[in-house]
């Protein structure tokens, strides 16, 4: 029969040392038949069972002294035989179960990070810095703010509308291109196995069944424009509704931005005093700075804007984060739909008689600049930020006509019935 092992207490346990020499002692506390305190020279301490496994004999670790205490020692020790007397390896069990787990934190990968691994992995591709900046932006201004904070294992088709939607016609080309670095991203995570299944940003046999082609839209010429005798009205209609959107959305008509640009504002890019916003160039489509000469009317609504905690934007989503192209174009479709409610037609671009977007604003602009009033042409395309002239005379010419172009936004304003 085996030796019976006297049954320690746990202050003899405590008071158990190290003989001195050799390697790391094993030393029986009972309770459990094969259940030792193991204690190395250096005087760490941890549990270990002795025991027979099919024809084996294994050491099975149980955790370290004292975390693991000698009854809760003996208690797993038990279970530990319990599953051996069944026919289960304790220890092949636990291999499997860290491996589901390790296995489970690599497919955990949310999009932003798949995104940034991707980028550190892959951008160096690309041909110059500026294509590399592009490329990063786009993500970051269009797509994480929608799946950033998702598991790139969760993400599906219909996640990729809520991202392309907003952008799709009117951003065609960009949305295009958007696309297809999603379909990189998580094309990399599934090869690297953080997910599975068919990739949903893919076209082809895919979300070519649910958006229209590029192509197509592009052939559809500009963004349906507010009419130019129905804008004051508009407008009036506009400053009377509430909320962060209709705010943005009149900030960006008295701008003549784009809504990517307004979205993005952040409080460090205006000065009021001055009543100047400059943009960035990574911000900026044509990816040169952009100034824009503020009225009165838009310095008053940066003013009059709440500043959200540990938010660097003016126009800020409810959590901190930037408005979705989404909630704008919302503020717009919703006034179409309460005019039509009245039965009246609404704000129709009198040229395709479709329903005005708030990029379409911009073209309104144009028209009332070129036939409204006297401003040279230049200076009202490079308050829209579109490049002017050839590439040696952008080279040559060193100013933006900020102050000759604050005038014409004062105009605009009094146009617009803002004034």
């Amino acid at each position: 029969m085996p030796k019976l092992v006297t049954e320690l207490s746990p202050i003899e346990v405590k008071r158990l040392t190290h003989p001195g020499s050799g390697r790391n002692a094993m030393l029986a506390v009972g309770g459990v038949s094969g259940l030792y305190l193991q204690i190395t020279p250096t005087g760490a301490r941890s549990w270990i069972l002795r025991t027979t496994i099919g024809d084996k004999r294994r050491d099975l670790g149980l955790g370290a002294y004292p975390d693991v205490g000698l009854a809760q020692a003996r208690e797993r020790a038990r279970e530990a035989k319990d599953k051996v007397w069944r026919g289960i390896d304790p220890i092949e069990e636990r291999k499997a179960a860290r491996a589901a787990l390790t296995a489970s934190q690599k497919r955990g990968l949310t999009f932003g990070d798949a995104f940034r691994k991707y980028a550190d992995a892959k951008l160096a591709e690309l041909g110059t810095d500026a294509d590399r900046t592009r490329w990063k932006s786009s993500i970051e201004r269009f797509v994480l703010p929608h799946i950033g904070d998702m598991l790139v294992d969760d993400i599906a088709v219909q996640d990729m509308l809520r991202v392309l939607e907003p952008i799709w016609h009117e951003k065609t080309e960009t949305a295009s291109r958007v696309r297809s670095r999603i379909e990189a991203i998580l094309s990399w995570s599934t090869v690297g196995g953080h997910r599975t299944g068919d990739n949903p940003a893919r076209w082809r046999g895919n979300l070519n069944a649910l958006l229209p082609k590029p192509a197509k839209i592009t052939a559809k010429g500009n963004q349906p424009a507010v009419a130019m005798d129905e804008a004051a009205t508009w407008f009036n209609a506009l400053r009377k509704r509430q909320g962060i959107a209709a705010r943005a959305l009149e900030f960006a008509a008295l701008c003549a931005s784009r809504s990517g640009e307004v979205r993005g504002a952040t409080w460090a890019e205006i000065d009021t005093a001055a009543k100047i916003w400059t943009i960035s160039a990574e911000r900026m489509k044509a990816e040169r700075e952009h100034r824009v000469a503020l009225t009165d009317q838009a310095v008053a609504i940066v003013e009059a804007m709440p500043r959200l905690a540990d938010s660097p934007y003016i126009f800020a989503a409810p959590r901190g984060g930037q408005l979705s192209d989404m909630t704008i174009s919302a503020v717009m479709r919703r006034m179409q739909a309460d005019e039509v409610k009245a039965g009246r037609a609404g704000w129709l671009d009198p040229r395709s008689g479709r329903p005005a977007v708030p990029h379409g604003l911009r073209s309104t602009f144009r028209d009332w600049a070129a036939e409204q009033t006297d401003y040279p042409r230049d200076m009202a395309e490079i308050a829209l930020a579109h490049r002017v002239g050839s590439e040696v005379e952008r080279a040559y010419r060193r100013g933006d006509m900020i102050e000759k172009r604050r005038q014409m936004m004062a105009d605009w304003a009094k146009f617009l019935g803002a004034a």
